[in-house]
């Protein structure tokens, strides 16, 4: 939908309309899984609907386009999802990587209106596919996009496109105003030209500030220079700042994240989730100095891989390197890069330029530590090292059948937890006090339920019923106030 917005200065931007008129009932400040959501659900209350995405159009979708799947609540086979998964198993799951750190009312809320989500996503042309072999194990919990987040994103915005939704790309919001509360309009950069745009009410869905090493380091001190982003560079925080700054709720650890464990070699953005590596399970992980620093088979992969970046980022130089041996090499997803191989466990260190000593004793005593026992690679097995510090817990096999494959691993940064305090209906609050006319979604309000750990496909279904909730919540209000 083609719409012509005023010029207008910062100096001017707030006599730009007159009292009372308004450029959009709703303005959704975002672009991703949880803005689109929100936007649909906005636009189909009959409400008038602006999305403003920073990206340009080709890199629409903040993180979501990168996604794979999201978790899904449901008391029966449906679809794609295979047997079923209670509220009680879904939230058990989420406290057990999260270790209690969560609101309990809106995490049980997330996983109840999964349910719903599955068929709504599928009348707004989300496919769905029946998950791989390697794809973390997660046919019962987990619904796989078909085409992947790209296609989800793209089928979205199909929807928006049809629904009369006016979309702007590389449009910067520079200001959110919010008075005593209430929000009244947002400063916008158009190609270099600044706007001030009138609304109803807002809608904020623009990330977390992963994309900002800065803010991450002022968290996490200089190691975060180290850290590798692997969604969007445009989830730079600024929003999340000012409205912060502006009297908002805070929630959320500014160093607790979704982080997981990629290849080094990936980019410094945007390099998804092609750049994980999801051996460790099999593995042995060791640091810099030849050392293993972690229980590799501690829970299933599903619900520990994104304890993983974090590990690493504690250890020197926040780099360590996963090795497994011939038996294991397909028993996960393939990497988008090659591993380095070797014949001989020698080579390896020299390779990877590990202390061949020390990295050589490490690999000896954890062999030694390994017991006899039966492997599952898809389930806890209790194959377990004894006698070792740390130990392994499951799929503990010797590392001496080669070749050997080795991999350098670097943390990985998904998205932050840091954001505003929401209530059950999407609404931020201010001093305790929810606002009559801002909501947020997705990652910017996610650590009022992930205040640390990740369950896979958590984020999604955050941010697809937050999305819904914020949008039918600022949809209805827009189309009552006129």
């Amino acid at each position: 939908m083609k719409v012509e917005l005023p010029e207008i200065t910062p100096d001017t931007a707030l006599i730009a309309v007159g009292e009372g008129q308004f450029d959009f009932d709703v303005i959704v400040v975002g672009g991703g899984n949880a803005a689109l959501c929100a936007a649909i659900r906005a636009a189909e209350a009959g409400a008038s609907v602006a999305i403003f995405e920073r990206a340009p159009k080709e890199y629409r979708g903040g993180n979501s386009r990168h996604t794979r799947n999201f978790r899904c609540m449901h008391g029966s086979p449906k679809g794609v999802l295979t047997d079923s998964y209670s509220e009680d198993e879904f939230y058990e799951d989420l406290l057990k990587v999260t270790k209690g750190n969560t609101d309990e009312e809106l995490a049980r809320l997330t996983i109840r209106e999964s349910e719903a989500c599955y068929e709504w996503m599928l009348e707004q042309g989300c496919y769905f596919q029946e998950s791989l072999s390697g794809t973390l194990s997660l046919s019962r919990t987990n619904a796989f996009f078909l085409g992947g987040g790209k296609a989800l994103v793209n089928a979205y915005y199909n929807r928006l496109e049809s629904l009369g939704v006016a979309v702007f790309y590389q449009a910067t919001v520079l200001d959110v105003v919010i008075r005593d509360r209430e929000f009244d309009g947002v400063l916008v950069d158009l190609d270099g030209t600044q706007k001030y745009i009138r609304g109803r009410c807002v809608i904020l869905a623009s990330g977390g500030f992963e994309a900002d090493k800065d803010w991450l380091a002022s968290a996490w001190g200089d190691a975060a220079r180290n850290f590798l982003i692997r969604g969007t560079p445009y989830n730079t925080g600024e929003i999340l700042k000012g409205v912060l700054a502006g009297g908002a709720d805070q929630v959320g650890d500014p160093t607790q994240c979704h982080a997981v464990a990629i290849d080094g070699r990936a980019p410094e953005y945007d390099g998804g989730i092609v750049t994980r590596v999801d051996c460790v399970p099999f593995s042995i992980v060791v640091n810099e100095e030849g050392r293993r620093f972690y229980d590799e088979g501690e829970d299933v992969w599903p619900k520990r891989y994104a304890i993983w970046g974090r590990l690493v980022a504690k250890q020197p130089n926040q780099v360590a390197y996963a090795i497994i041996d011939s038996k294991s090499k397909d028993l996960f997803m393939p990497t988008v890069f090659s591993a380095t191989v070797t014949e001989s466990l020698d080579d390896m260190a020299q390779q990877l330029g590990l202390p061949e000593d020390e990295f050589l004793a490490t690999v000896q005593n954890f062999n030694a530590a390994c017991q006899d026992g039966d492997f599952f690679p898809t389930e806890l097995d209790g194959l377990r090292t004894i006698g070792l510090t740390p130990q392994k817990t499951n799929w503990a096999r010797p590392i001496d059948t080669p070749p050997f494959y080795g991999y350098e691993l670097r943390p990985g940064v998904t998205f932050t937890y840091l954001g505003f305090r929401v209530g059950h209906d999407a609404k931020v609050s201010f001093g305790g006090v929810p606002s009559k006319n801002v909501w947020a979604a997705g990652e910017i309000m996610a650590g009022s339920i992930l205040g640390e750990g990740y369950l896979a496909g958590f984020g999604m279904t955050i941010g697809t019923v937050f999305g819904r909730l914020a949008g039918e919540g600022a949809g209805g209000y827009a189309t009552t106030s006129a």
